[in-house]
């Protein structure tokens, strides 16, 4: 998506030459717009397919998720990265999500009232590097006995393995971005997937 590239060059910030800060538009103050046309191309790509829920993981991922259910007409569920108290233990669905950038892992956490077996699920998110969150949004879907229909992405680091291990579960990748490499303060593309 062009419009994605040149904000990332414009407004992107590069650290210890792999870490992309985009936090001017994409994930701590968002560009509404942006959002808007990028939900646009995402239903496009999928609008072939019967999806019925949205699925993320908060926080960064909401915003886009949110803007793909309403083009789609379907609820987003967010995983939630702490348990609530409301929740009782067999009520969710969990997985370990490790967080390249925060050096974190978190158990993530979905009631089992809001995805299902009948579900067809999109999983939306604004970064794929080493793939560790789609990883885990697949694995509770997969809890849940629902169908992974396809994972659209704002920004992919291409250079990292998320992709890969993606595609060996056969899943249906959408990056609007693909970030070759971040060398030398330096951002390199490769062709997007909505381009292609």
């Amino acid at each position: 998506m062009k419009l994605l590239r040149e904000m990332i060059v414009k407004d992107g910030k590069i650290y210890d030459n792999n870490v992309l800060k985009v936090d001017s538009f994409l994930n701590h103050q968002i560009d509404a717009c942006l959002m808007q046309k990028m939900a646009e191309v995402f239903y496009k790509y999928f609008k072939e397919e019967e999806i019925t829920k949205i699925l993320t993981i908060e926080a960064s991922g909401i915003a886009p998720a949110i803007m793909v259910a309403n083009l789609f007409k379907v609820p987003m569920i967010f995983a939630k990265k702490s348990k609530p108290s409301t929740l009782k233990g067999e009520d969710v669905f969990t997985a370990e999500v490790h967080s390249y950038t925060k050096n974190k892992t978190n158990t993530v956490v979905v009631s089992n009232k809001f995805i299902t077996k009948t579900d067809k699920v999109l999983i939306i998110d604004d970064f794929l590097a080493n793939g560790q969150a789609t990883l885990g949004l697949i694995e509770i879907a997969e809890k849940s006995g629902a169908d992974v229909i396809g994972v659209g992405i704002l920004v992919e680091k291409s250079f990292q393995d998320g992709r890969k291990l993606l595609e060996e579960k056969n899943i249906n990748i959408c990056s609007l971005c693909r970030i070759k490499s971040l060398e030398n303060n330096e951002v390199k593309f490769d062709i997007a997937d909505d381009e292609k």
